[in-house]
Order: structure tokens, then sequence, then C-alpha cells
């Protein structure tokens, strides 16, 4: 399976991917950072999955979503008839439950079920026995219990079963997961948990408030946070997957499952434009939370619930994607000094305000903080927005995003009269500005650079004028927006940066990914902002169309191959669409 052969089911807790072969490749329980019992996605069947389907190869398969839910329906076209798998994880309200229901459609079909579990990422085998009627498997703190009325049986450390369905026959399969020192759970009632799973999904995004020229891709997009949030704290993962290569057969393979504060400012903004408060608040909450603590150790990505410590080690047993290993759980990028998280922060809470949020005396409190560090911090090489693994630099993104801080804290005093040093604070600003301006442009080449001194290209410039470091129509953006085009194209799509051998001294990785999407739609929304706007029209709709059959996107993509890389569904990419097209639609930056 390629990375867009796959769907997303999730419970606001973990999510599943689903193959287009009706395969579950992808579970971590039961969290969205906990240790996957089915691990194929980064191996093979033997390190777990759940494969439910016809007994014949020879099936035609369509799917969808539910409209405005995420209850995925796989149908398998055979000349002798055909079936359907409805695939869906209900809210949570216990123990995670994962459902399968199959069902006829036409004709008689034998729908074989082949289920590997294999805890810690594919390396412990469970114990299973039959407990009241279910299969219950055992390995370590994890235990699952099995339901069907299919009859199952074990065979070299897997469960198998077939079944024959009818037209109006539902066969359901139900596994739950529970801690292996506690009582098994009672059993889940699938036909009650599908409808108390769309109800849900149908009220939330009936909720939505867009309806703009991108209204599906939008609100797909959306839907795609709300299932990537995990409920308990409000946290949004920046995928629900670890390791899915940036290159196939390259070591760029990282783990995804936790939260980046860099996409504050753009899930608060697609929240709040959509109609989601509550969801923003509670954003802005474990934003508080996370970011509490000495300024100074502020971090760029935090766990689901807040945690600091995401030590990085390698999973040897697993050989990832198409052989893409090293597969990795956990990130050390989570220890680097990124100077540009300061101004996110600090963008997010103004932008929630100028947006509709409520006044908060403990996100004033906290930006005090903040940029009592940032005001000499702002000064020190950092590791950048691409989390380069090479030495320090003083990228010109995070210095543009030091000046955010410090233009957002003026604009919030200007605005609604809080304390503050403003004078301090506009010194400040006006510094790093020309700083910046001196520094990080190049005349020669009529672009803003990388990092100061360079003569590298670097995607996130393009931020410049959609932050408001400078006006749209100021000769040396235009300058950025020509060169970035002309330079970072791949097939019209956009690199982060040039990623040849001369970059291996900046990242400290080797060359070889594919094109950034997120930096594809940010070029989309300069082309609109400098007046390119059929231009930018037709790359979003591009952009758009790269999506899969389910409306899902990734990280990365290769033009030349015309597949998907990178961690998948990727929510900064998500975010930017939503960005993007409201900033076609305003014809103004995101927090005008």
């Amino acid at each position: 399976m390629r990375i867009e052969d796959y769907g997303l089911i999730g419970d606001l807790h973990t999510a599943a991917l689903v193959s287009r072969a009706g395969s579950i490749d992808w579970l971590c329980l039961p969290r969205f950072d906990s240790g996957a019992c089915f691990a194929a996605l980064l191996g093979g069947p033997e390190h777990g999955r759940w494969l439910l389907a016809p007994t014949s190869d020879d099936a035609r398969v369509s799917r969808r979503y539910r409209p405005e839910t995420f209850i995925l329906e796989t149908t398998f076209e055979l000349d002798e008839g055909a079936v359907r798998v409805i695939d869906f994880m209900p809210p949570r309200t216990a123990n995670p439950v994962l459902a399968r229901i199959v069902e006829g459609v036409r004709g008689e079909v034998e729908v074989a079920t082949e289920l590997v579990i294999r805890f810690d990422y594919g390396s412990a085998v469970p114990w299973v026995t039959r407990v009241d009627g279910a299969l219950v498997a055992i390995a370590g703190p994890n235990a699952l219990r099995i339901d069907t009325p299919a009859d199952l049986r074990g065979e070299e450390m897997t469960t198998v079963g077939e079944v024959v369905v009818s037209p109006g026959d539902r066969v359901p399969f139900v596994l739950s997961w529970f801690p292996s020192h506690e009582h098994v759970p009672e059993p889940v009632d699938a036909g009650d948990a599908l409808g108390r799973t769309e109800s849900f999904w149908a009220e939330w995004s009936g909720a939505c408030e867009y309806d703009g020229d991108w209204a599906e891709p939008v609100r797909t997009s959306i839907r795609v946070l709300k299932a990537l949030t995990y409920e308990p704290t409000g946290g949004i993962v920046a995928a629900p997957t670890t390791s899915l290569p940036e290159w196939i057969g390259s070591v760029r393979n990282w783990d995804y499952r936790y939260c980046w504060l860099r996409d504050a400012t753009l899930t608060i903004v697609a929240l709040i434009d959509s109609g989601y408060l509550d969801e923003a608040r509670a954003w802005r909450r474990w934003l508080f939370r996370s970011a509490a603590g000495d300024p100074s150790d502020l971090q760029i990505m935090y766990g689901v619930a807040g945690e600091r410590r995401l030590l990085e080690f390698e999973v040897e047993w697993l050989p990832g994607l198409e052989g893409s290993a090293p597969v990795r759980v956990g990130n050390a990028a989570s220890e680097q000094l990124q100077l540009d998280v300061y101004g996110e922060v600090i963008d997010a809470f103004y932008t929630g305000r100028v947006h509709g949020l409520e006044a908060s005396d403990h996100a004033w409190q906290l930006t005090r903080h903040l940029l009592a560090f940032l005001e000499n911090a702002w000064r020190r090489p950092d590791a950048g927005i691409w989390e380069v693994r090479g030495p320090n630099r003083h990228f010109t993104h995070s210095k543009v995003m030091a000046w955010v801080a410090f233009d957002r804290a003026v604009r919030t005093v200007e605005t609604w009269g809080h304390d503050g040093p403003v004078e301090h604070w506009r010194a400040l600003r006006d510094e790093i500005h020309a700083d910046v301006c001196r520094n990080g442009y190049d005349a020669d080449l009529s672009t803003f650079v990388q990092s100061y001194g360079s003569k590298r290209l670097d995607a996130s410039v393009l931020l410049i004028p959609l932050v408001g470091f400078l006006s749209p129509d100021d000769p040396r953006v235009i300058g950025t927006v020509d060169a970035v085009g002309r330079g970072l194209s791949r097939d019209g799509l956009i690199a982060r940066y040039e990623a040849e051998e001369e970059n291996v001294e900046v990242d400290g990785l080797p060359p070889g990914e594919g094109v950034f999407l997120p930096c594809s739609f940010w070029y989309a929304a300069n082309l609109a902002l400098i007046g390119r706007s059929d231009e930018a029209r037709e790359l979003f709709a591009r952009l758009v169309g790269l999506r899969n059959d389910l409306g899902l996107i990734s990280e990365e993509y290769d033009p030349v191959a015309e597949r998907m890389l990178g961690n998948f569904p990727q929510a900064f990419t998500h975010l930017t669409l939503v960005a993007c097209a409201y900033v076609l639609e305003k014809g103004s930056r995101l927090t005008d």
C-alpha cells in the first residue's frame, strides 16, 4: 500500500489507518503516542494487522466516508456479489473500541478475517484465551477483547475465520482495549456504537460555518483536525503516525504523534473562523499548560497531555515503509532551541482575541514572561523551523517570528490597553526588523535567504507577508516570491529548501525529500497577496487535487512518482490548506 491508499478512523484519543485492501495496518492504543498493536504499515503482516476482506483477490474496491463523518465504508465488488465493510471508532466513553461491520450488498460473498495482534510496535505476541464467548489477548500491560458471531480459530499465532454474507446480512467484529490488570469489559453492541458515532460526527460537522468556494476541502480539513485532537486535553497531534518517510529509502523518518506549538496560530484561526470556539478554547488551554514554566525551557512540541520528555529511540525490528529505516519513536527535536515558537505562541494569543476568543489574564502574563526571555534570546542562533540537526544558525524565519512576538505584544497594548513596557517593545520590534532586512535579505539575489550571510533559498521566508512583517507589495516580497518560485519549484510545487549535497552541512542529513505541501500552500497564498490571483487559485486547486479519494493529505509529495510522502494525514498541511482558502477568499492576510 502507498500512503495515499489509507483512510483514517479515530475516537478523539487515537486513530487507525485502514488500507484500500481492508487491512488495518496502524493502530496505537490507548493514545496516539502509545505503542502500536498493529504496525504492518512500517513492516509486514507479521508486525500486526487486521485484514477483513473477500477471500477472492479479484474485487474492485471503492470507498467513502459517510457524509461529514469519519465512518469509513469500503465496498468490494465481485462478479458473484458485493460486500461492504464499515469501519469506525466510537467517541470514547470508557475503553477504546474499534468496530467493523461486514454488510452484504449483492449475491453471496465469502469474507475472511486475519487478526495479527502484536503489541509494542510488532514485538509482543499475546496469549489468546476465550472468556465468556469472547477472545481475550493479553501481553504485558495491554489486553484486547474481540467479539463477533463469526467462528474464529487460531493458526500460527494468528486469529482467522470466514463468513459468507448475503444481502441484508450484517456481521459485527468489535475489538476493545483495556488494561490487562483490570476485569474484561462488557461487550459493545456494534449497531448502537455505529448510531452514536454517526450522530456525533453529524452534529459536530453541522456546526461548521464555512460556506466559501472551497467548502469540501476546508470542511474535510477541519474534520481531520478534530480527529487528530486528544479530547481530554485539547491538544492536536501533528499526525497519527511515526516514521513515514519524506523520501522512500531515506533516513528522514520522524515521530509526529505529538503537539507542535508552531501550529498554534493556524489551528486557532481555522477553528474559530469555522465556528468551533470550544475547540479553540481547549487548544488554547492546552497551550497555557504546556508552555507554563521557565520561558527559557519552552519546547517546540509536547505530548498530548503536555509531556516534555519525548526521548527518541529506534525500533530496530521494524524495517520501515518500503524499507525506509530507521523507524523512530519519540522526537529529539523537542530538545532544540527554536526561537520562532515564541512568536507563534504570542501570535496565537493575539489572533485568538482578534477572532473572538475572550481575554485571558493568564495568556497576557505568559506573554510577558516569554518576551522577557526573548528580548535577549532573539539574537542567538537556533535550529530553525525545519528542526535541522546540523549547527545552529541565525535563521531568517526565526528572527521574523521574534519580530512577530513583539509586534503582537505592542498591538495587544494598543488595542486592549494591557499593561506592559510598550515603548521598549516597540524599540525591540524596530531593532529586529532592521536586523532582518539588513542581514536576511540578499540584494544581489533580490530575495530573503535561509539564514544570515547565506545565499540559500528557503520557503519559510514566504511567511514574511503572511505575518505582516512586510507589505505584499514591497519589492523585496515580490522578489522573494519570484526567487522561491524559480529556485524551489519542483514541477510547480515548492520544496522547503535546496536539499542537495551542500545542504548536509545545514541540516545534518543526507539529501532527498519530496516537495513540502504546506510551503506550496504558502506560495499560493503569496501569489494571491501580490496580485497573481489566477495563478494562486490554479495552484490551490492542484494542491487540493493531490488529496486522496477520502480528502486526506500527507506532509510531502513526490511529483515524479506522483505519490504522497511523510506522516499521514498531516495536520499542518490541512491547516495551511484552510489558511490558504481564507486568504484566497478574503484577499488579505490570515490574521487581518
